[in-house]
């Protein structure tokens, strides 16, 4: 009986452990960022002809009690880090957006993270055209060179009711000032 005692002890001790352990979960499909941590996604590329920077750069830092953003884009050097205000990224990781004061005047920007975090998909911008997002990936080698830039693909015809605009500047920051609005009471 002593010995049924002493197994049955056992089994119950194992099996408190068992349920007590912790679980490890896969991340979410279309998990992003992790909870902790840092990274930096970056399209910044060199311009063949001028050897100028061009292209965009956001850090990302994960604390326990906050998260902060710098912000970087090109025009034609690499612009002062900004550091973004308001940043809120979404719970399980994959969406986020932060405000950066640009010449005295605040923007908003917001993106998605894709591929496992792997990039950042960071909404309109891209080549100047506001309906095209810039994919920025995720920095691995931080001696790596940029590679040069490429140029950016062909408009499709504009209708004839828009004016037409000017040729676009290859990575052209998202963060452009907008021309004043005229506003009616």
């Amino acid at each position: 009986m002593k010995t049924f005692h002493r197994l049955a002890a056992i089994v119950l001790m194992a099996s408190c452990v068992a349920i007590a352990a912790p679980k490890k979960t896969p991340p979410a499909a279309g998990s992003g960022m992790p909870r902790y941590g840092m990274a930096v996604y970056s399209d910044l590329c060199i311009h063949k002809d001028s050897g100028e920077f061009g292209g965009q750069r956001v850090t990302v830092q994960r604390f326990a009690e906050v998260d902060t953003v710098i912000y970087e884009y090109t025009a034609g050097g690499l612009s002062w880090p900004l550091i973004a205000d308001d940043v809120q990224i979404a719970p399980h990781g994959d969406k986020m957006i932060f405000t950066v004061q640009v010449e005295g005047e605040e923007k908003t920007l917001s993106g998605t993270f894709a591929e496992n975090g792997s990039t950042f998909v960071l909404d309109g911008g891209h080549c100047g055209r506001p309906d095209v997002p810039s994919r920025l990936g995720k920095v691995t080698d931080f001696g790596r060179n940029p590679p040069p830039c490429k140029p950016c693909p062909a408009k499709n015809a504009a209708p004839a009711e828009q004016p037409a605009e000017q040729p676009a500047v290859p990575h052209e920051s998202p963060v452009r000032p907008a021309a004043p609005e005229s506003r009616s009471a």
